[in-house]
């Protein structure tokens, strides 16, 4: 149980140990998350999110046909950075609105486990309509269970930091636009 959990000295992380998350996780996710600790470390929720970020990639690029080592680059930073991006959105908004100073740690680990499970799915064509709402639904419960929010405040964090995701992505349109515009 230490092992699945990152309990401090548990640095070890094996596929056993990947497959044992992702099927606690997919069994009993609040269960899983409720015995997650609030100050667990990084080691276990990254190189969970890196497996399922290598799955996703690789199964991704099955269904494109060209372009595929840019695309694979892209696929893979995409599905580890909005991981990083979105535990800092809900950072920086469980921070400004409730007051409470959460871990980022506790906050990543809800996040990539909740990322690194749906990932399983997500490479599907159209699956994004149902893979994104679980995954949200998986941080809402994260954050009930994990962090020791109230499903109230739970719901708002995920609805806030949602909409700060899109803010920050509408407002680099101009910038995106610009780099197209001079290539």
């Amino acid at each position: 149980m230490a092992e699945i959990m990152d309990m401090p000295g548990s640095e070890k992380f094996t596929i056993g140990t990947y497959f044992q998350t992702l099927t606690r996780l997919l069994a009993s996710p609040r269960a899983f998350f409720n015995e997650m600790p609030a100050e667990g470390g990084w080691r276990q929720p990254l190189c969970f999110l890196f497996l399922s970020s290598l799955f996703f990639t690789g199964a991704s690029l099955t269904v494109m046909r060209e372009h595929t080592l840019f695309m694979a680059g892209v696929l893979f930073v995409n599905a580890m950075g909005m991981t990083f991006i979105s535990a800092g959105a809900a950072f920086v908004v469980i921070t400004m609105t409730l007051g409470k100073r959460a871990s980022f740690g506790g906050l990543f680990a809800v996040f990539a486990y909740s990322a690194g499970v749906t990932m399983l799915a997500s490479w599907i064509p159209s699956f994004v309509w149902l893979t994104e709402p679980w995954k949200w639904t998986l941080v809402a419960l994260g954050l009930v269970k994990g962090c020791r929010l109230k499903w109230f405040q739970a719901i708002l964090m995920v609805a806030l930091s949602i909409f700060l995701l899109i803010l920050f992505f509408w407002s680099l349109a101009p910038l995106i636009a610009y780099v197209k515009g001079s290539s």
